[in-house]
């Protein structure tokens, strides 16, 4: 294989250009060119491509976002799209793809490689929420943000005596909400995988009062939402002055961490090793400290486990 591809897709990530860099000085070093695919599979089909060499990715590890844009792609749902990036790749002469992204990115590099074309995904998404991988690229930055603005509310909401309901990224995981729920010693943490009762929150609230505690956290992930709601209720009756903040989009954005970094290198390197081979419909992962990968439609049928560990944990601390 002498030519390949890479884009990104889907909701950007830090860590991102750190993967793109990888890959391409990784494909240069074994003599490979590199297509720069911009903004994911819309790109693909719009022939937006230039040619990559080591200075395109100069100074870029750094920088969240992605170099190469990022969108998603309604017409690579069918069929008949598929089959016109299948046309795009023998028109621009590429071999073989490298797609950073979440399971939708996924879907779209197992149809490639079915038509011919080897493909490969590698895991960028801050959510967690690809269950072929302990981590993707993105999630640890994502989380040090959230810690970060969380340390910030909690300096006016004990200043003040208030609770701070902070809602935070995971529409179907949530992976960043228990996990910065420990790190930032929130009261209550509420999330897709686990009930809750408002009523038992109150009553923790009331308690915590009782023994001294004079300001709150409460971290809402976006699966669950409400936050506005919720606030306005604890305030009606508890008394505590209340207030929601939504994070948002500043989750996504920021330098990503040493972790992410390493993470995303280590992984382009992993996908432009396998292309090398001729490999192809696979997804790249990390088990543990090792790196793994899997067949595409086998990773999107696996489940990710929940740790119920940590949310337990939640409890027992935050009392």
């Amino acid at each position: 294989m002498k030519r390949i591809g890479v884009l990104t897709s889907g909701g950007d990530a830090p860590g991102m250009n750190a993967a793109i860099r990888a890959v391409v000085r990784t494909a240069i070093y074994k003599g490979m060119t590199v297509v720069g695919i911009n903004r994911g599979y819309n790109g693909l089909l719009n022939r937006d491509v230039y040619e990559m060499d080591a200075r395109s990715v100069s100074s870029i590890i750094q920088r969240g976002g992605t170099k190469l844009f990022s969108a998603r792609c309604k017409e690579f749902k069918d069929e008949a799209g598929v089959l016109k990036g299948v046309d795009a790749c023998h028109e621009l002469g590429i071999e073989g793809l490298v797609v950073i992204g979440g399971d939708g990115s996924y879907r779209g590099a197992g149809d490639l490689s079915r038509h011919g074309i080897p493909t490969i995904g590698l895991p960028g998404t801050i959510d967690n929420d690809i269950s072929s991988t302990d981590f993707t690229i993105g999630y640890d930055t994502a989380m040090n943000t959230v810690m970060e603005l969380v340390d910030k509310l909690r300096d006016t909401s004990h200043s003040h005596d208030r609770c701070s309901v902070v809602e935070v990224m995971g529409r179907d995981a949530g992976y960043i909400a228990v996990n910065t729920a420990v790190a930032c010693g929130a009261v209550e943490v509420l999330c897709p995988e686990k009930e809750y009762n408002i009523d038992d929150i109150i009553a923790k609230m009331q308690a915590g009062r009782k023994l001294g505690k004079q300001n709150f956290i409460i971290i809402v992930a976006e699966g669950i939402g409400g936050s506005q709601e919720l606030a306005k209720r604890i305030e009606e009756e508890t008394g505590i002055e209340s207030r929601a903040t939504i994070l948002g989009h500043v989750q996504r954005g920021g330098s990503p961490t040493v972790r992410d970094r390493v993470l995303a290198s280590q992984m382009g390197k992993y996908a432009v090793d396998l292309l090398e081979k001729g490999i192809g419909n696979r997804v790249v992962g990390i088990r543990g400290t090792k790196l793994v990968d899997y067949d595409i439609q086998e990773a999107l049928q696996m489940k990710k486990p929940f740790d119920d560990d940590l949310y337990e944990l939640t409890k027992i601390i935050s009392i």
